[in-house]
């Protein structure tokens, strides 16, 4: 099982159980009944909320949660103690009775905050895609989908009033193959966005698998889409929605129209999105084109944070917003290297960490040249199992990220996201004491799991020959010199 559950007792033998049944039980729960039979679930208000004892017995299973959520992950345990071919098709559940271990388990997660992230900006995602995400998430007991929406290469959600946002900044006319520094591009265009019918479909699919989907529209920088789509939000830059990956040095002009302008976006995402957090980026902002420099961005950061408070809701931005201090009660996601966490547990703060030498999943994941388009430090299956976020109670937990520059496709996605998404759901799942032989040895049975479910994950044996992609070259960075160059990015921390 992985993440391995907190306790499990082993018994002899297994019983037999009606499949039909368990499917039965598990859809009359989500109907709001109680489950009879072969499955029989209930709750206890005792344990904890997202925790569940799961224990099978001659002639049943039964699962007690300490919520709707704890019922939720005792049945995942279940679909992983099943044959993998019930989870090809559940139909096969109906063929006959289906062989369970007699056991006992007691279970309950680690940390409040076990999410990823999934940029759907640098390359759009359809919906469709996006559910299958959120159910591979919710199979692993993820949390939280952090839902990268905006940037300098897309806008992805409309909003009402300005409809260049997507007619415009939703469409560019080429992508970069490979890492910039080729500066190769396909000459396709690229694009699309989501309706506010598509973003409450997510949502509400998200919820029903107790994820929380925290949206983010990154400002005041990574702005160029929306510029792109109207020019009088920039300071004079007049041009297409960027096609080249890295950072635009052309973002919001600040003024209070351009303010206003971000307070109706905010608005409309809170409409939409029942998450606490509001995102808003903050992160790699140029300031060459202000003359009040970094100050300007700390002001505009308080605004939008009171804006949101007004709202009910607390900003998550990245740890950018720590320089100058982070407005009172927002969220800092740690992505700089391991010292951003810290930094901002000093300052009170709560924190999400991700730090991208441990938990960017578009690093590369071996050396082995056929690895498509390799980038960033060396990050393998182990080097996730093993991160480990700084010990305070304003860690809210982690999360690991998903930029798409290098992956146009829900297959590419998960090429890189599995089975490293696997080690980071059990690292933030169990104990800080854990066992990388012990999940090695159980890997392949969930790596079934993962083939009857259709993923398209990395062997472990290494890639595949057509999982290469020599027309998108990479660019290995070594950690020696990522390090150095994040003590220079947060020097302003220090």
């Amino acid at each position: 099982m992985i993440p391995r559950p907190s306790s499990v007792v082993f018994e002899e033998g297994s019983v037999r159980l009606d499949g039909a049944a368990l499917l039965d039980g598990a859809a009359a729960w989500a109907r709001g009944e109680a489950g009879s039979g072969d499955l029989r679930l209930r709750l206890d208000p005792a344990l904890p909320p997202e925790g569940y004892e799961l224990s099978t017995v001659p002639g049943h299973v039964e699962i007690t949660g300490g919520s709707d959520a704890g019922i939720f992950y005792g049945l995942q345990t279940l679909r992983q103690l099943l044959p993998p071919a019930a989870l090809r098709h559940p139909s096969s559940l109906t063929a006959g009775p289906v062989e369970v271990p007699i056991l006992r388990i007691s279970d309950a997660p680690r940390f409040a905050w076990r999410g990823v992230l999934l940029d759907v900006a640098r390359h759009f995602m359809p919906v469709p895609d996006v559910l299958r995400f959120l159910d591979l998430a919710a199979f692993h007991k993820l949390n939280v989908l952090h839902l990268h929406l905006t940037d300098d290469q897309g806008w992805r959600i409309e909003v009402p009033g300005w409809p260049r946002l997507t007619s415009v900044g939703a469409w560019r006319t080429e992508s970069m193959l490979g890492a910039r520094v080729h500066e190769r591009y396909d000459g396709r265009p690229h694009g699309g966005f989501y309706t506010t019918d598509d973003l409450r479909q997510i949502v509400a699919h998200a919820a029903q698998r107790h994820i929380t989907v925290v949206p983010e529209v990154d400002m005041p920088g990574h702005m160029q889409a929306a510029i792109a789509a109207y020019p009088e939000l920039g300071n004079g830059f007049t041009g297409p929605v960027r096609t080249a990956w890295g950072i635009s040095s052309h973002v919001l002009n600040l003024e209070p129209s351009t303010l206003d302008f971000c307070r109706q976006v905010l608005d409309h995402v809170c409409d939409i999105f029942p998450s606490e957090l509001i995102g808003i980026g903050g992160d790699e902002c140029p300031t060459d084109e202000w003359p009040g420099g970094r100050e300007l961005q700390a002001r505009f950061t308080a605004e939008m944070a009171a804006h949101l408070a007004a709202r009910g809701r607390r900003l998550y931005g990245w740890d950018e917003i720590l320089a100058g201090g982070a407005p009172e009660g927002s969220v800092v996601a740690a992505w700089r290297g391991v010292e951003p966490a810290e930094v901002a547990v000093r300052a009170g703060h709560q924190v999400v960490a991700c730090p991208d030498v441990k938990l960017y999943l578009d690093y590369r994941q071996s050396d082995d040249p056929a690895e498509p388009t390799p980038v960033g430090t060396l990050l393998t299956i182990e080097d996730v199992y093993a991160y480990e976020p700084p010990q305070s109670d304003l860690v809210l937990g982690a999360q690991a990220n998903i930029w798409t520059e290098h992956m146009e496709s829900l297959r590419r996605v998960e090429y890189m996201a599995y089975p490293r998404l696997c080690a980071f759901a059990e690292a933030v799942w169990g104990p800080a004491q854990r066992d990388f032989a012990d999940f090695a040895t159980r890997l392949p049975a969930h790596l079934a799991r993962l083939d009857a479910l259709g993923v398209n994950y990395r062997p472990l044996s290494g890639p595949r020959p057509w999982d290469a992609r020599p027309d998108a070259p990479g660019n290995p960075r070594t950690l020696t010199d990522r390090l150095a160059e994040l003590h220079e990015m947060t020097a302003d921390l220090r």
